[in-house]
């Protein structure tokens, strides 16, 4: 028939790997997890449910073997890994971070938001003022060198 409806593809798993592939990132098997990688920029990515697209998990740029996430800390944006690395991140590395991420997320299509398309998003916010705010009162920068000064 000339009307018929050709029915959708579902593509497992293996096939989204196989297209990122072929798309130009690196796949390293971990688990149940992939880690996939291109340049110095990697993300997570986990099989989603039966017939729907993989799960991504964090990305971000590679420092050493870990993945450190984009943290925004109100006047800075930094790079931090699970065990507590920090680097400054460059304006280099969140273009480079942003397009990985886009073409991440068409190679697996993933619906891609439009907020998320303006620029690179934090993993979280931590503002330096909001830091240990439920501890009570934190001793300020300028009072602690006062201390340091008089002792």
């Amino acid at each position: 028939m000339f009307f018929r409806r050709e029915k959708p593809k579902v593509l497992s798993f293996e096939d989204h790997l196989r297209n990122l592939e072929g798309a130009g990132f690196r796949v390293e098997r971990a688990g149940s997890t992939v880690r996939v990688i291109r340049g110095y920029c990697a993300a997570e990515i986990q099989p989603g449910a039966e017939g729907s697209a993989p799960v991504m998990g964090k990305s971000g740029v590679l420092i050493g073997d870990e993945i450190g996430v984009l943290v925004s800390r109100g006047y800075q944006m930094t790079l931090e890994t699970a065990s507590g690395k920090k680097m400054a991140a460059q304006a280099v590395q969140l273009r480079t971070l942003h397009s990985f991420q886009e073409d991440l997320r068409e190679a697996l299509d993933l619906k891609s938001l439009y907020n998320l398309s303006l620029g690179t998003v934090s993993t979280r916010h931590q503002y330096d003022r909001v830091e240990h705010r439920e501890e009570g009162k934190t001793e300020l920068p300028w009072e602690a060198k006062k201390q340091q000064v008089s002792a």
